[in-house]
């Protein structure tokens, strides 16, 4: 599995070489990877369907025992196909709709490192595993929906998405690090094997708002759905895969393996039911209003999400079963309708359902596959998407009160794919030819080649052209299986008698053709309805920022005043509220049963301190304040001396020694110190407050930890190992220079930096100075 996903990654890697070095086929040398992965994949249809769970695990960071981990069980064997199955048709797509396009090679690199971010994403069994995969997601999903960046709308699109679905990811990765804590495991497969009943556990409520979080926002539930039909202004193969098979189905597929661990509470239930169902009702609403084809589908894909979302929610048996099978009929339908609507757009130039009529002259290959896909969508027999229309509502009439109140919402969401399937194939196909459709020409073969196959599909599956047994008893029943925690059958069937599922299918058909026919009237009520509500989320997310943007420049403005004293008050002010508030909160002011022993010395470097320290509040002068800071800084030095770190000791004397070296030379340049420079009495007073609190904190900190029974392990460790492990006697440098290197050399790349820094101003300055000094000396 960990070969197939750095298999996607090596291709993504190489792909802008492989277009640069045969443009004219290259989509169809890229897509010959995902074909075999797809097929290595189901070659593992029969094990999985019989219930065998393949896994693999190499380890990653052992130390914190994070393993490259991964599962292939139904539910991530489906995901799996349709990642690379649906991804191999996208990148031929590729080809075809982005032709001759400049960043042509770019895209390949783009679309095929999200398909291997996806693809980790479902095998992933550790959960920092899978969390990482998952932001993967969202940073390339940010620069494919961001691909035309040289438009302003694209690029908010892709900002939006990404700060939205960044949001939900650190959610995520709190849930997920809680959820680990609890269970005592970082593995899905541990933390369903422990046998702790995480329900029960007192992380569970807050474990079960940040993951719903991270999932509702990837998988655009309400109210995170705004981002969503905002993403259509990527190139269409990056919308129809989103939509199909990737990121989208990213939330969905992690309830759906979360629901053994979490699921079957009230809470779960309600909250997943209640979103679910109005998403899936908002979405389709929308549909219905919206004269952009991607738009029209995108809010199908709304719906879509929010029914998956319902399912997971109601969790009986033929919900899990209906999750099943509504999953993989929606990625087939879904699909080939996209890449069909991209054609539609290749062909015409337009993808506004106003300005479309009678393309069926001019695009009967797109028109027949676009119509097979529609007439799924729309829920209608023979066709895969009726047979997972009845699972929904049996799952559905299966939960009781609530799922008769899921039912009423479902009937009009399902009512609705009616009509958009209307507006996706009626509205474009039939009627007199409009202008639009009078230069319409069908596209080539890598255009069409995905849709044929995806909508194909769906007949097939309907009709039983690819046995119902082996797949409901195999694939999708595994994937019950999954999401259920126990075995299940699907038992998949296009006439079933007549039952009460088969009744509400006749009203939510009736009631959609009803809409379809009415879709003038349809469109006005929801238009007057949502000036009347005056709900617009996106416009809201506008304020949002604006506001974090006001904030932030207010902010900028009170504390980056340019000055070095106010940088200093803000700072330690933080550092004494957040260490003597930590302190407070957790009792940890505590002092020593007995005090160390204090030599005459130490009292006499102490006064020596305390003297330097007032000289220098009360020098007329930076020289007099450098020389009484300086006696600080070597009084330090000779307590290190005294008190058995003489190596220490040492260092802080060249330092010091160096700094006020330094210093004396920078203050020769400097301006004559002035009185009142070190700021108003009421400043100096506030300084002085700082400072002291500043110290006494620092002060209670100390006590603390000598008060608290000294842990040796660590000194004991390096002092045992600093010669065999460091090949060093000194243990204080074997341990900046072997135990803590990479600490270390960050410390020095830091100072090179800012010596970097200082010396490039430094550069500025006497260029500028001679500058000035050349011009001065050309004027007469």
């Amino acid at each position: 599995m960990l070969t197939a996903v750095l298999a996607i990654f090596v291709l993504a890697a190489l792909a802008p070489t492989v277009h640069r070095m045969t443009p004219s086929f290259s989509h169809w040398l890229l897509a010959l990877v995902p074909a075999a992965i797809t097929v290595w994949f189901a070659t593992f249809l029969g094990p999985v369907g019989a219930g065998e769970v393949v896994t693999q695990s190499i380890p990653w960071i052992p130390t914190l025992g994070v393993e490259l981990a991964f599962r292939l069980d139904g539910l991530s064997l489906l995901f799996a196909l349709l990642i690379t199955g649906i991804g191999t048709f996208i990148v031929i797509y590729s080809g075809g709709y982005l032709h001759g396009h400049e960043h042509q090679g770019r895209f390949y690199l783009f679309i095929i490192a999200f398909m291997g971010a996806m693809l980790g994403l479902v095998l992933a069994d550790d959960i920092i595993t899978l969390f990482v995969f998952w932001e993967l997601t969202s940073i390339t999903s940010f620069l494919l929906i961001g691909f035309n960046h040289e438009d302003a709308s694209s690029r908010r699109s892709a900002v939006q998405a990404l700060l939205v679905t960044a949001f939900g990811g650190l959610a995520l990765l709190a849930g997920l690090v809680l959820l680990g804590i609890a269970a005592g495991s970082f593995t899905l497969s541990g933390i369903e094997a422990s046998g702790i009943d995480i329900r029960a556990h007192a992380l569970y409520l807050p474990i079960l708002v940040l993951i719903l979080l991270g999932a509702f926002t990837k998988s655009a539930q309400v109210p995170f759905h705004f981002w969503l039909p905002n993403a259509m202004d990527a190139p269409t193969p990056v919308s129809a895969y989103l939509h199909s098979a990737t990121m989208v189905k990213a939330g969905v597929y992690l309830l759906a393996r979360m629901n053994p661990t979490l699921g079957a509470t009230e809470v779960w239930t309600i909250t997943l039911a209640a979103f679910g169902t109005v998403t899936a009702l908002w979405g389709g609403l929308m549909a219905l209003r919206s004269t952009d084809l991607k738009k029209v589908l995108a809010y199908t894909t709304l719906m879509a999400l929010g029914t998956l979302v319902m399912l997971v929610g109601l969790g009986t048996e033929y919900a899990m079963k209906a999750y099943a099978v509504f999953l993989l009929a929606h990625s087939l339908y879904k699909g080939a309708l996209f890449m069909g609507a991209g054609s539609v757009d290749h062909g015409t130039g337009t993808r506004d359902v106003r300005e479309l009529s009678g393309l069926w002259q001019k695009m009967k290959i797109t028109g027949v596959f676009i119509a097979l896909a529609a007439l799924s969508m729309a829920g209608l027999p023979p066709f895969f998407g009726f047979i997972g229309k009845e699972f929904m509502y049996e799952g559905m009439l299966q939960a009781g009160t609530l799922g008769l109140l899921v039912v009423a919402g479902m009937v009009i969401a399902n009512a609705t794919m009616l009509g958009a399937a209307g507006l996706v194939f009626w509205k474009p196909f039939t009627g007199q030819p409009s202008e639009a459709a009078e230069h319409a020409h069908e596209g080539g073969p890598s255009l069409w080649l995905g849709p044929a196959v995806l909508a194909s599909l769906g007949l097939a599956l309907g009709l039983g052209a690819i046995p119902h047994e082996g797949l409901g008893e195999g694939l999708l029943g595994a994937v019950a299986t999954s999401l259920k925690g126990e075995a299940a059958k699907v038992d998949l069937y296009l006439w079933h008698g007549l039952t009460p599922a088969l009744g509400i299918s006749v009203v939510t058909i009736a009631l959609g053709l009803g809409m379809f026919l009415g879709l003038g009237g349809v469109k006005r009520g929801l238009d007057g309805l949502a000036r009347a509500s005056r709900v617009n989320v996106d416009a809201a997310w506008d304020h949002v920022l604006a506001g974090l943007n006001a904030v932030a420049v207010a902010v900028t403005r009170a504390t980056q005043t340019g000055k070095l004293r106010d940088y200093m008050v803000w700072t330690f002010t933080g550092i004494t509220l957040m260490l003597g508030g930590t302190l407070l909160l957790r009792d940890g002011i505590l002092l020593p049963r007995e005090m160390p022993e204090t030599s005459y010395l130490g009292i006499f470097m102490a006064a020596l301190m305390v003297v330097g320290t007032i000289g220098t509040i009360l020098a007329f002068s930076r020289l007099a304040a450098i020389v009484s800071l300086s006696v600080v800084g070597l009084s330090i030095a000779m307590f290190f001396l005294v008190y058995g770190a003489p190596d220490v000791g040492i260092t802080q004397l060249m330092v010091e020694t160096l700094t006020v070296i330094i210093i004396v030379l920078v203050l020769a340049k400097l301006p004559a110190f002035r009185k009142g420079e070190d700021g108003t009495g009421g400043e100096r007073a506030r300084n002085g407050a700082i400072a002291v609190a500043m110290g006494a904190v620092t002060t209670a900190i100390l006590l603390a930890v000598i008060a608290v029974p000294y842990e040796l392990d660590l000194t004991r460790y390096f002092a045992e190992q600093s010669y065999v492990g460091g090949y060093g006697r000194n243990v204080v440098n074997v341990i900046l220079v072997d135990f803590r290197a990479f600490d270390t050399l960050g410390e020095v790349t830091v100072v090179a930096v800012a010596g970097l820094g200082v010396l490039a101003l430094l550069k500025a300055r006497m260029g500028r100075t001679r500058t000035g000094s050349q011009a001065g000396g050309d004027q007469p």
